[in-house]
């Protein structure tokens, strides 16, 4: 539906037309949240384009099941047990009990965080754009910015922003706040109510800090030297620009740096952030952080040969541990897939097309792109690199999730036999 609307007419800016493998293309990277682009969105898209991308981008962000259930509630619907049960999937809670009242906070929380994100940015915009612009600019990139979406109404995303402490704090925030996760938030935000906090959200919030400070050192670090990105900068524009940097990996997708310039270990290190992503029940895409975080405390429990792997004085089960290492590997296959194919039909560079291949699929929307080019790299690629992208950006919005919840329902089926033990070397 939103590839038909991109694709008409009045979609688009005069004199310019969209094909419909670019219509495509672009609602899948706005219903996806991921960010990359085929298009200059601010240039090839007319307002009523950018408003079909902002309720592609706030449906994909909330999901499907948590919207049409909030309106059947308000229409006074009944909510079956099968759409509670997806709902449930959707939301990556635990159980049943008050699921409806939790995806009316779900709602609650995204309109908080989206509409006191856009009016501080329409007020730091006001004087430049005038009222009604920086109203519409601050509520396009609030929402995008919450849903970890990426798209821009500028063609340089947000490098004219680099030394705004203004802009680049209130996008963090929202960044960060949609990557933790609604479940996270409303735990957090209960914290006065005597509630105790569970070993899901200290995780998060743990795996999410250790990932942001680290990134920052790393990337100022690695980027310091470099003349075409931070160096020449002042110090505390340097230190913004790689806290940002440290930040729109975790499959937010704006940057105040020119990607395309910046070092081979710098790319390195923002390609293992896009795979982790951000966390379960959120906004953004990738492996997700506690999934990242229990597969490396099982591979350290088996180094200090310990029977279980254990987080904050609670012992992780295997089928926990097993779901973890079958999602990452699925995810570790299925991106490796899709680049091998996107190498083998683009011809292009390594580097280039596997960033942009892990960012599709932590629909992250980052990329190297070509030089003085206000898309990314897919934009250059054949109508089947296009489409391989449009499958590894809908493959990590949905897949490694889904293939974990069929992994965890499956593990419910009782075996009618059990074979006997196999001897095999490992190592």
């Amino acid at each position: 539906m939103g590839a038909v609307l991109l694709w008409l007419p009045v979609s688009a800016a005069p004199g310019r037309s969209t094909s419909f493998l670019d219509a495509l293309f672009t609602a899948t990277s706005a219903v996806c949240v991921t960010g990359l682009i085929v298009q200059d969105t601010p240039i090839h898209f007319s307002w009523f384009g950018h408003v079909v991308i902002l309720l592609l981008i706030q449906a994909g962000g909330l999901g499907y099941m948590t919207i049409s259930t909030v309106l059947a509630a308000a229409l006074g619907r009944s909510v079956t047990l099968q759409e509670r049960l997806t709902l449930q999937e959707g939301l990556n809670v635990q159980g049943l009990d008050g699921l409806l009242r939790f995806a009316l906070t779900v709602l609650k929380l995204t309109l908080v965080f989206e509409l006191a994100g856009a009016a501080l940015l329409a007020l730091r915009w006001w004087g430049d754009m005038g009222t009604g612009q920086a109203a519409w600019y601050g509520l396009f990139h609030s929402v995008s910015a919450f849903n970890n979406a990426g798209f821009a109404l500028w063609s340089d995303s947000l490098m004219r922003f680099r030394g705004d402490v203004t802009v680049n704090v209130v996008f963090t925030v929202l960044i960060i706040a949609g990557g933790l996760g609604f479940f996270v938030i409303t735990e957090l935000l209960q914290r006065h109510r005597t509630v105790r906090i569970s070993v899901h959200t200290r995780l998060v919030v743990t795996a999410t800090t250790v990932l942001l400070v680290l990134g920052t050192l790393a990337i100022y670090a690695l980027e310091v030297g470099n003349p075409r990105t931070l160096a020449g900068l002042p110090w505390h524009e340097q230190w913004l620009a790689a806290w940002f940097q440290a930040v729109t990996p975790r499959t937010a997708g704006f940057n105040t740096l020119d990607y395309g310039a910046m070092t081979a270990p710098a790319l390195f290190l923002t390609m293992a952030l896009m795979f982790i992503g951000a966390s379960p029940g959120s906004t953004g895409g990738g492996v997700k952080t506690t999934t990242f975080s229990i597969t490396v405390a099982a591979l350290w429990a088996t180094v200090r040969g310990d029977d279980e792997p254990h987080m904050y004085g609670r012992r992780l089960g295997p089928d926990l541990v097993a779901r973890a290492f079958f999602v990452t590997l699925i995810a570790f296959l299925a991106l490796n897939a899709v680049a091998g194919v996107v190498l083998l039909t683009e011809q292009r560079d390594l580097l280039r097309t596997l960033f942009e291949t892990t960012s599709a699929f932590g629909t992250v929307g980052l990329s190297m792109g070509e030089s003085g080019a206000p898309v990314s790299l897919s934009a250059f690629f054949t109508p089947i690199g296009k489409l391989m992208m449009i499958l590894m950006m809908f493959v990590g919005r949905l897949g490694p999730l889904t293939l974990a919840f069929a992994v965890a329902r499956r593990a419910t089926v009782q075996p009618r036999l059990r074979y006997p033990e196999g001897k095999v070397l490992i190592g």
